[in-house]
């Protein structure tokens, strides 16, 4: 425990990944600061689709399978309880997932056994009774279980809900560096001075390593990856599935509003928006979907996801300095993978056993094998 007046913890960074991890060492009964250098949730975790499951899950090791599988088993009561104490329903929905990329068939069916997965391959006449709406180039993999939510009010929602459990939520400062005292965080500094703490966790998105490395200290390989997304106005259940086909995804949400995304681009931090990615997400749209050749565009931005090598994040002790944590580089998959993240680097802080092996996800953990960041 921290003296002086001081945080237990001082989680950095008020996304998705941040907030759950501060709500979690809360509730087990620590006094939690959370920084976040502008708003909270108004990054990656603003900016994704909220579907609640890898795209093309199968590519991935079993130990982002394991972490997704965890969080799925528990989005519905935690919907229900940030519905309930952070006064905004983010709208959990079992939408399902179609697939219509099949050339990867044997592959997904022999994840989906080893896994206990639901996941049926539908003839070309199956799935226009699935997904009506769909211009499909034939059979598909469909996917029942897979939910979505609305990943803007759930950060809403935990926000208020962390809040409401203690969390000293400080927004608009930035971290300038990490605190170090002989060999051990301590807080981390800003432009109004040091934030102390006992323990510090990173959970910056694809700002953790420049953080780390403007602290002079070993920084994982987490770097900013641009995605584009537009937004389309139609009537409710127009589309009634997600679909995902060719790395591009269509997201239908409850009021009628249809999310397509997204693009992978290496950019740096510019979060700009191009005509290009506009364009050929919106003929992506109208292609599979004739239903949406009038539906008008209402929104275009773009976000950074923290992408990691194989899309395998950091979660645990950083190597060299003691006290100091990481909770980072989720990639594409930032939104399912949160909660069991923020389990797992709670029981890590905490010294508790835990669901999963915590060393699958250190520095030293094999990312082969794995999709790279700049991949589907």
């Amino acid at each position: 425990m921290a003296g002086d007046g001081a945080a237990d913890c001082l989680v950095i960074g008020g996304g998705l990944i941040g907030l759950l991890s501060a709500w979690e060492l809360r509730r087990a009964g620590l006094r939690v600061v959370l920084l976040e250098r502008a708003d909270t949730g108004r990054e990656a975790s603003w900016a994704g689709g909220g579907i609640l499951s890898p795209l093309y899950p199968w590519r991935y090791p079993d130990a982002v399978t394991a972490l997704a599988r965890r969080s799925q088993s528990r989005y519905p009561a935690l919907a229900d309880e940030v519905a309930r104490t952070g006064g905004v329903d983010p709208e959990w929905t079992r939408s399902g997932l179609l697939i219509l990329d099949t050339e990867e068939e044997a592959a997904a069916r022999d994840w989906a056994a080893r896994g206990r997965i639901a996941l049926d391959t539908l003839d070309e006449d199956a799935v226009a009774r699935c997904e009506p709406a769909a211009q499909a180039p034939g059979r598909a993999l469909w996917m029942p279980e897979v939910a979505q939510i609305r990943n803007p009010r759930l950060a809403r929602g935990l926000r208020a809900a962390a809040a409401a459990a203690g969390v000293r939520i400080i927004e608009d400062r930035e971290a300038l560096r990490i605190a170090v005292q002989d060999g051990r965080a301590v807080g981390a500094e800003t432009r109004d001075g040091t934030v102390r703490a006992g323990r510090v966790l990173v959970a910056a998105g694809a700002w953790t390593a420049a953080l780390l490395e403007a602290s002079g200290l070993a920084a994982p390989p987490i770097e900013p990856v641009r995605g584009q997304m537009i937004l389309l106005r139609s009537r409710p259940h127009t589309v009634s599935r997600i679909v995902l086909h060719r790395s591009r995804y269509v997201i239908p949400r409850r009021d009628g509003r249809i999310l397509v995304g997204s693009t992978i681009e290496t950019a740096g931090f510019d979060k700009s928006t191009t005509e290009a990615a506009r364009e050929a997400l919106l003929g992506f749209a109208r292609e599979r979907f004739p239903a949406l050749a009038d539906a008008p565009v209402e929104g275009h931005w773009a976000g950074l996801r923290p992408g990691a090598p194989g899309g395998v994040p950091f979660i645990g002790n950083h190597p060299g300095i003691n006290g100091l944590y990481l909770n980072a580089g989720h990639f594409r998959n930032g939104v399912v993978l949160a909660p069991a993240s923020a389990e797992l680097i709670a029981d890590i802080i905490l010294d508790r056993t835990s669901f999963l092996d915590p060393s699958l996800f250190n520095w030293e953990a094999d990312r082969t094998g794995a999709p790279a960041a700049g991949s589907a």
